[in-house]
């Protein structure tokens, strides 16, 4: 029994005035674990009712919370087994400012994220534009946002750009998008007829929805063309390059078929001699 006492009692010197006893190390290995229990119970009670799609969002929030609780507990747990914590403190205080500098864009990066989690701004399969990128939301996490761009490749973005951006979310209202394509033809063209070539141009393009229909404004005369908009609806926005792409290829055959033309720009030069 006495060198069982004596091995709980046994002091490690860790400097002038930190010593930690193995009592003390035990005693504070039993609190992290019964603490870790405890968040695990009260996970399971918070997530029982709650729907699927939430419960991965608060899953990420509650990783962030449970370590932040363990640091909270671990030193409120040193301090009342006796240990100096201020010494702790004061032996590492500029290691700890040097590490708070370099982790306050990490902190933000993880607020952000939670803020994103909480009030849903973006989803998973969302279609997002941010910073002048396009990009389909595979995975949110605390500190990025994943996605694939058009090309099919990996876009990594840090949680913090959604303070400094604003954010276009194409697809919080669903797929279903409103695109639209500007031409412009020349002076003197039969305006009815572009109309005409426009909206038979969306109608043989298959991926364009019949309802609600396309529509065709005339926008404005320009300094060298009558500019005219085709707006049209499609299903997937994140695919729009190709249906637009397909509009594109059909204005410029039914133009060409029936003599309608796309002018290039024009400028009156004046020479004056002196």
């Amino acid at each position: 029994m006495r060198q069982l006492n004596d091995f709980l009692n046994y002091t490690f010197n860790l400097g002038k005035d930190l010593q930690i006893t193995v009592k003390a190390i035990i005693l504070l290995i039993f609190i992290l674990v019964v603490t870790s229990l405890i968040l695990s119970i009260l996970k399971r009670i918070v997530t029982r009712q709650m729907p699927e799609e939430n419960k991965g969002k608060f899953d990420t929030v509650f990783s962030f919370f449970k370590y932040f609780i363990f640091l909270v507990v671990f030193f409120f747990s040193l301090d009342n087994i006796g240990v100096n914590i201020t010494a702790i403190f004061a032996a590492s205080a500029a290691l700890l400012i040097g590490v708070g500098l370099a982790l306050q864009t990490l902190f933000q990066d993880i607020i952000c994220g939670i803020f994103v989690l909480l009030d849903k701004t973006v989803h998973v399969d969302d279609v997002i534009e941010l910073d002048g990128k396009i990009v389909k939301v595979t995975d949110i996490s605390l500190r990025t946002t994943k996605g694939i761009n058009l090309e099919n490749k990996v876009l990594i973005i840090p949680n913090h750009t959604y303070l400094s951006n604003t954010l276009y979310n194409w697809t919080q209202n669903g797929n279903i998008t409103r695109e639209n394509i500007m031409v412009g033809v020349a002076y003197g063209s039969d305006v009815l007829l572009v109309k005409e070539l426009l909206l038979r141009a969306a109608d043989s393009t298959k991926k364009v929805l019949k309802t609600p229909e396309p529509t065709v404004f005339f926008t404005e005369f320009g300094d060298s063309s009558l500019n005219f908009k085709l707006v049209f609806t499609i299903e997937d926005s994140f695919q729009a390059v190709h249906p637009k792409s397909e509009l594109h290829f059909e204005i410029d055959r039914l133009f060409r078929e029936n003599k309608v033309t796309i002018p290039f720009p024009q400028r009156d030069v004046h020479l004056f001699n002196h």
